[in-house]
């Protein structure tokens, strides 16, 4: 299960360039819908494709109730956070959290799980309760980009609190599958209006 490629993909959001012409003709390597609308994060990273053992893996800690793979994920995590932000110098990892519907419904939190492995291995804190999810939103599985926007927009925000925490810092968000970056781009929204500075997102797999 070896890292994705970050040679041919974009600078800003990771999606791979499949044609050379496509990545010789983006500017500074960033994409067209990069350039068109600017996400909200820094950048955007995912360990691995999402297929063969990966799916497995994804699957079996968001369906089958087995959240103690979650430090054998967060290696592969980790691993692309050296590859592709080696200068990261973060304050915190972040987990983009569940509605509290789902949570109760399957008992733990994935990303929440990933997310506090990957901060013992970076050894900076896990701040689970810095952002929150205001609402539950309808499942992105079959939707688009545009959709997935729509579906998430005001779907977070961050806890009040916790500005003081958040102003300044550079922030690690983590989800468990990236495929439009629509959730990252409404997560990292959420902690820039809080104060955030620097925010990176990686995901273990990228479907």
């Amino acid at each position: 299960m070896p890292l994705r490629e970050n040679a041919l993909c974009c600078a800003r959001c990771g999606k791979t360039l499949i044609e050379s012409d496509e990545a010789a003709g983006c500017v500074q390597g960033v994409c067209a819908a990069c350039r068109a609308s600017p996400p909200a994060f820094d950048l955007a990273r995912s360990a691995v494709s999402f297929r063969g053992p990966a799916r497995a893996l994804v699957h079996a800690l968001k369906y089958h109730g087995a959240p103690w793979i979650a430090p054998v994920m967060a290696e592969f995590m980790h691993a692309a956070i050296l590859a592709s932000a080696p200068d990261a110098r973060p304050d915190m990892v972040v987990p983009v959290p569940l509605h509290r519907s789902r949570m109760r419904r399957r008992g733990y939190d994935q990303a929440l799980a990933l997310a506090t492995a990957l901060a013992a291995r970076l050894r900076v804190p896990c701040a689970g309760r810095i952002l929150l999810r205001t609402r539950r939103t309808p499942t992105q599985t079959h939707l688009g980009a545009d959709e997935r926007r729509a579906n998430l927009r005001n779907a977070f925000s961050y806890a009040p609190e916790a500005a003081s925490e958040l102003f300044g810092k550079c922030v690690i968000v983590v989800d468990d599958v990236m495929t439009t970056g629509a959730t990252f781009g409404a997560a990292a929204q959420a902690l820039r209006s809080g104060g955030a500075e620097r925010i990176l997102c990686f995901s273990f797999a990228r479907d």
